[in-house]
């Protein structure tokens, strides 16, 4: 029998998940990137962000040995830990976008990334996160046994400014914690989402950044 991962037990494949995502892409994200971009998605898991966003190369990394098997074609599919980003061009990035990635590793593994994030991303681009807002997932954060590091909406930026970047967009409240719910997930429902001002059960949070080039 087949043992169980962090997969199976957390984060099962969900078509509500691409639904979700491939709405996000569309209906939201897609204004940040253009045709020609680059974009890398780090901790990529199912590629939902990735094989959804529009533009001429996307590059996704994670760890996890099935990154390949998600993938749409015409993504990069990289299988390693993401502390490691030297096969990534220096000054080729245009975005960089992380999903509930960092909340998983130490913050040295995460200065690590940002260090060389600094490097990889051309003038004009950035990096976005998004990920559980521990002012306001406190109950539910530690429910995943795999998160050890702890962020609010004031830390993470002040963490990201002490590594380096500025901050040119933070929403404290962005998107619910998960796709469990009593609705269902639909294009419209998140379409509906996006465009409320009241946003109801908003626990992730969403930061936009960019290289300091004071700080290079």
């Amino acid at each position: 029998m087949k043992k169980a991962d962090y997969h199976d037990v957390r984060i099962p494949y969900s078509n509500a998940r691409e639904i979700l995502w491939k709405t996000l892409c569309e209906r939201y994200f897609a204004k940040f990137v253009n045709p020609q971009d680059h974009v890398l998605e780090m901790g990529a898991g199912y590629a939902h962000f990735i094989n959804n966003i529009r533009c001429s190369q996307r590059t996704a990394i994670d760890s996890w040995p099935e990154l390949p098997r998600f993938t749409a074609p015409g993504v990069t599919a990289r299988v390693a830990n993401v502390i490691d980003l030297e096969f990534v061009q220096d000054a080729s990035v245009d975005l960089a976008f992380a999903s509930n990635l960092f909340e998983h590793l130490t913050k040295a593994a995460f200065s690590t990334v940002l260090r060389q994030l600094k490097r990889k991303i051309r003038t004009g681009g950035q990096l976005m996160l998004l990920q559980p807002n521990y002012r306001r997932a406190y109950r539910e954060y530690f429910d995943d046994f795999t998160h050890i590091t702890v962020y609010s909406d004031v830390s993470l930026c002040d963490f990201l400014v002490c590594n380096g970047f500025k901050i040119i967009e933070c929403k404290p409240g962005f998107l619910p914690l998960s796709i469990k719910s009593s609705l269902p997930v639909s294009d419209l429902l998140v379409r509906l989402y996006l465009w409320s001002p009241w946003k109801p059960m908003a626990k992730q949070m969403l930061v936009r950044a960019v290289p300091d080039e004071n700080l290079k």
